[in-house]
């Protein structure tokens, strides 16, 4: 059963939330997040992105650069910026994007979860990407960007979740990308054991997006697990600290929208046009739906309307491939193989235009929903004028939008024990970082 506890979050005072709260380190270039924090020095990208206090050149790996997170972290705590609360809590975290709401609660989840897989991957973590947060999270012995959770919806954590949000916000504000944001502090105690104990009646939880922010979260945990054995601490000491427990906000199942994660690849692997059609006809039913689209035009001429449907660009026209019967059927009871995004790449990508591996692969770009399709024509037509007279024998740069990936899909994957392709999900709106931090224990540090 899952362990999902309260804490005594360090949090903005109300008056600076809507300056502090920042979008995920990860979203953001160098120099993006070097931009994005000019004139704005509560926003907590200056921490999550610590480099942005250095020049250009400074190695954004530097023992110093972490150090300066943590120095800016202090100061602003000492401030007032930040503060703590004074018994453990639950958190109502409510994002609203285009008059959608999701409701979810920021909570602390078991380490031992992850490793026992009760709390449930979809992904694999690529070693090089942890270091940056293990550095992180270990020199400020705090967790600041939570962990996109989701679960099955029960009634009775809806009904608490509805009751406590009809008092009045903690937080409420509209960030600058136009998402709007509450937060509700669930502070009486019996709510909160309630609520506890409401969580510990699910089989599982599943990871939606931050695989790297919760793998990097459970190796510094079992590093301060030796630490603390090698310090004297008893088992039932070790076992209880808050550093086997890492910071996460857990969404209802019918709460949450998965859009579209799109691809891009920059030439047709030496077929013309004409050719690359036919050998896709092989499998799909393709219907060009015009002569000439435009960027304007992508989202009424190629957006998938149901699954096993795929938009294509493809020298100025615009196209809907429709997987054959006789394919679907021979995928759909595969949690794996029957996403569409399995599909593209197992009878397209990797067979006709030589993708063998789409993550490290320089010839494909991915391109989340939230661009639109638009950005697909302009990217193809960008590569395609770029070729070189060499290159243009390997043929025009072509475009795919994809159908979403539900989220019952993630979770028959999860609940496999299997592993989704890379860029199969792509989640809006995305969790403000900030907003809370859980601090653990200093052990070995």
């Amino acid at each position: 059963m899952a362990d999902i506890r309260p804490f005594r979050a360090v949090r903005p005072a109300p008056e600076h939330a809507a300056d502090v709260a920042a979008l995920p380190y990860d979203v953001y270039s160098r120099e993006e997040a070097a931009d994005k924090v000019k004139g704005h020095p509560l926003s907590f990208l200056n921490i999550d992105r610590p480099e942005t206090m250095f020049d250009p050149d400074e190695d954004m790996y530097a023992d110093k650069v972490y150090a300066a997170a943590a120095g800016r972290y202090e100061q602003q705590k000492a401030e007032g910026i930040y503060r703590q609360d004074a018994m453990p809590c639950f958190y109502i975290y409510e994002e609203t994007m285009d008059g959608r709401r999701q409701t979810g609660i920021a909570a602390l989840s078991s380490v031992d979860d992850y490793l026992h897989n009760v709390c449930k991957k979809h992904e694999n973590t690529v070693e090089e990407k942890e270091r940056d947060r293990i550095r992180h999270v270990d020199t400020l012995s705090a967790q600041t960007g939570p962990i996109f959770l989701s679960y099955h919806g029960t009634p009775k954590i809806s009904g608490i979740v509805s009751s406590w949000k009809e008092k009045r916000p903690e937080y409420d504000f509209v960030s600058d990308d136009g998402i709007g944001h509450r937060v509700w502090v669930i502070d009486d105690r019996d709510t909160v054991d309630e609520l506890r104990a409401a969580f510990g009646e699910l089989d599982a939880t599943y990871i939606a997006d931050g695989h790297h922010r919760a793998a990097s979260a459970v190796k510094v945990a079992l590093k301060r697990r030796e630490a603390a054995a090698a310090a004297g601490m008893r088992d039932d000491e070790i076992r209880s600290a808050e550093f086997n427990y890492f910071l996460s906000v857990l969404f209802p199942d019918e709460e949450l929208k998965i859009m579209d994660y799109n691809r891009v690849v920059r030439d047709l692997n030496a077929y013309t046009p004409d050719d690359f059609l036919e050998a896709v006809s092989d499998k799909f039913e393709v219907q060009m739906t015009s002569l000439s689209c435009r960027e304007k035009d992508a989202d009424d001429l190629m957006r998938p309307r149901e699954k096993y449907e795929i938009g294509m660009y493809l020298n100025g026209r615009s196209y809907l491939l429709r997987l054959k019967e006789a394919y679907r059927n021979a995928v759909k009871d595969d949690p794996v193989q029957s996403l569409d995004v399995s599909v593209l790449q197992n009878e397209v990508l990797a067979p006709l235009l030589g993708i063998g591996d789409p993550r490290t692969d320089k010839r494909i770009r991915f391109i989340g929903g939230i661009r639109g399709l638009g950005e697909l024509v302009r990217d193809a037509d960008r590569y395609t004028s770029e070729q070189t007279p060499d290159s243009k024998a390997a043929g025009p740069a072509v475009a795919f939008a994809m159908y979403p990936t539900d989220i019952r899909e993630l979770f028959r994957v999860a609940d496999a024990g299997l592993l989704m392709p890379p860029k199969s999900t792509w989640f809006e709106p995305k969790l403000r970082s900030g907003l809370f931090i859980h601090e653990f224990e200093r052990i070995g540090i």
